[in-house]
């Protein structure tokens, strides 16, 4: 059965789905299947203009949305209303009318006919919709604010009044156009992004997630804490291919969650180190999140960029974790896993050694200049032709045979990537009729089936947030309001730069309560990035400031995506989980600050491999000290006045002031003798 038909899960990231038979289901599967395909066929042969791509993508989105999720989470959710058929049947209808009168659109462009006016209102108001019903009411409210503003704004008082437009004018901007719902957001998601999910759904299907556990589990689960530092491990491996938080809790989570409650870990400290781990895999090359796309294609910059900007940042966010969960076991005295129940990596590693080829061949191919789409698709090819490989070599009892086919296999497709996509197709056709000869083929064959439907799944919150946020770039182009936000920021930076990115991160957490990281971002950088940009702030840094903090959203209270997620998992409270992942976390809210005033931490501006090993040496000291102040727990226990001395360390090492730094050193290192020399006064006791 397909992995559509699947049980409503206790917590949804998004609103309640359905579980459908018969009939709806079959047609459900090939609405996935043809979306994939269709994707597929963009990304390798692009053969219809950018604008029709968009509209067609916003089609399918449309029609899955539509027939998933119903329109309250108390509907039937075993079948679907008729009237979802009819919604999700004019959305895909009306997505083939850029493709139709594409002509005529650009003949009358700035004068739109009626019936353009008539199809672009029913898909704005259809993209709200389905928008609602599975990103919930928050994101479609904060995009309606912004509607309503570009139709009436002219009567409010200045400086936030505009002179006027009218409803044709706000209808071409948000539909007929590339400024609105068929901006930038959606041509990424059309192009990159699409295609990086479905490179993770494919290794996830094949079984990395299981490669990713065990290898977490040889290196450190025998340590002190061994379960905790696993989740943190296995976390970042599947946050480098998948790029989604929740995803990544829902799936890793399953497996480490109980791991560290059975070793002596709280609920709360399980689902919190899961959540925060899970987080960081949005910043985590090579497949970040589907952000960082959209900041490439927005900055017009090689995704290579964004990639060498986020390296070290996203390595010390891992750091971080690691050390509070090595911290918190010896605050409470646990232990690591049995050695009998830790696997051999290389064991591991030597059973599935071909998933880690296609990771390898993106990484290479992203670090030599090829764009993040070729690089993508032939990852993803690579991955198909490995899974099918792999069927077929199982099946030949001959080892010296099975070694001479992984050979001939990875000589031709080396050998056919010179030749273009036909060449490739050509071989995962001839491996796709050797399956259906050989036992256990056709399983295989299922598993590249269920990984084609769970993308164009997994594809749908990403796509429907960049739809609906849309909404907010059409209207922010065509009024320029931006501007007056952006002129606050740039006033109060010229007292202070601090209070100006302090500013900053309130607004992204405040707008991370209800909306996910991408409409997020594409909100606060359309705001705030150029303001930072203009007080001396590099480009990059600008934007990742912006981007991290949308990320730290989905772990702060009230509302944190990734602690219910978790929680649901832990059956703790989310609100505990979501306390003590921002507590774990602490380095997400003091790297950016540090980038910002010492840009060589995302090897920005002028830098040198000594400002580099610097920064980032003061980073790891900043992390530790950091770490003993939350935890209260560094060789010992410490006592509330050694806490406030490491964290007041700290905070001189963050700073950015004359002899900040030299004062955080020295008091590091007269904690570092007293700490010593207490631990062996106890010692000796």
């Amino acid at each position: 059965m397909s992995s559509l038909n699947t049980p409503v899960e206790e917590f949804q990231e998004h609103g309640a789905q359905r579980t459908l038979g018969g009939i709806a289901l079959k047609i459900l599967i090939a609405a996935a299947l043809t979306f994939s395909t269709y994707q597929l066929i963009v990304a390798g042969f692009h053969p219809l203009s950018s604008l029709t791509i968009r509209s067609l993508h916003v089609g399918f989105l449309l029609l899955l949305t539509f027939l998933i999720y119903p329109a309250c989470k108390s509907g039937k959710l075993t079948s679907v209303a008729w009237h979802d058929w009819l919604l999700g049947m004019t959305g895909f209808g009306l997505s083939f009318y850029h493709w139709v009168f594409e002509g005529d659109l650009i003949q009358r462009s700035g004068d739109p006919s009626s019936a353009d006016l008539v199809v672009g209102a029913i898909m704005i108001v259809l993209v709200f919709e389905a928008a609602r019903r599975m990103l919930g009411w928050a994101l479609p409210i904060v995009c309606g604010t912004f509607l309503l503003y570009g139709l009436f704004g002219q009567y409010l008082p200045s400086p936030l009044g505009h002179r006027g437009y009218g409803f044709d004018q706000i209808v071409s901007q948000l539909f007929l156009g590339t400024e609105g719902i068929l901006g930038i957001p959606i041509m990424v998601s059309a192009t990159y992004i699409f295609l990086f999910i479905l490179f993770g759904a494919f290794l996830e299907h094949a079984g990395m997630i299981n490669l990713f556990n065990s290898i977490a589990l040889g290196l450190v689960g025998q340590s002190k804490g061994g379960p905790a530092k696993v989740a943190v491990i296995s976390s970042g491996f599947m946050g480098m291919i998948s790029g989604s938080g929740v995803a990544n809790v829902l799936t890793v989570g399953q497996f480490t969650i109980p791991l560290m409650k059975r070793f002596g870990y709280s609920s709360v400290f399980a689902g919190a180190v899961e959540a925060t781990a899970s987080m960081g895999g949005q910043i985590m090359p090579p497949v970040m999140g589907a952000v960082a796309f959209i900041m490439a294609e927005t900055l017009n910059v090689p995704y290579v960029e964004i990639v060498k900007a986020a390296v070290i940042p996203a390595t010390l966010y891992y750091v971080t974790a690691f050390w509070m969960v090595h911290l918190e076991a010896g605050r409470m005295g646990l232990i690591g896993l049995p050695k009998d129940q830790c696997p051999s990596p290389l064991k591991a590693l030597k059973e599935n050694w071909y998933l880690v080829l296609p990771l390898a061949a993106l990484v290479g191919m992203l670090f030599h200049g090829f764009t993040p789409m070729f690089a993508g698709l032939t990852g993803l090819a690579l991955t198909v032709i490995l899974i099918l490989g792999a069927a077929v070599a199982a099946r030949v009892s001959s080892m010296a045979f099975r070694y001479v086919f992984w050979v001939g296999l990875g000589l031709a497709a080396a050998t056919f990537l010179e030749f273009g996509i036909y060449a490739i197709l050509a071989v995962i056709a001839l491996l796709v009729l050797v399956c259906f000869r050989v036992k256990g083929g056709r399983d295989t064959l299922r598993t590249i089936r269920a990984s084609l439907i769970d993308g164009a799944k997994q594809a749908l919150p990403v796509g429907m947030a960049c739809a609906v946020v849309g909404v907010i770039i059409g209207v922010l182009t065509l009024t320029g309001a931006a501007s007056s936000f952006a002129g606050f920021i740039l006033t109060v930076g010229e007292k202070s730069l601090f209070l100006s990115l302090f500013l900053t991160m309130i607004v992204c957490l405040i707008l991370g309560m209800g909306i996910p990281t991408i409409p997020n971002y594409i909100i606060t950088s359309s705001i705030a990035a150029p303001a930072l940009l203009s007080l001396g702030v590099p480009l990059i840094v600008s934007h990742m400031f912006v981007f991290y903090f949308g990320i730290m959203a989905d772990l702060t209270p009230p509302v944190a995506l990734a602690a219910f997620a978790a929680a649901s998992i832990a059956k703790a409270s989310p609100m505990r989980i979501g306390v003590k992942a921002t507590q774990i976390a602490i380095a997400g809210f003091v790297i950016p600050y540090m980038a910002v005033y010492t840009p060589a931490l995302m090897l920005q501006g002028e830098w040198s491999a000594a400002a580099v090993i610097y920064i980032v040496g003061k980073a790891l000291l900043a992390i530790a000290l950091w770490g003993a102040t939350a935890v209260g727990y560094l060789l010992t226990p410490l006592k509330l006045h050694e806490r406030v001395f490491t964290g007041v360390a700290a905070l001189m090492l963050v700073a950015a002031v004359p002899l900040t730094d030299q004062i955080g050193f020295m008091m590091a290192a007269l904690f570092a003798v007293w700490h010593v020399w207490q631990k062996r006064r106890l010692a000796l006791a």
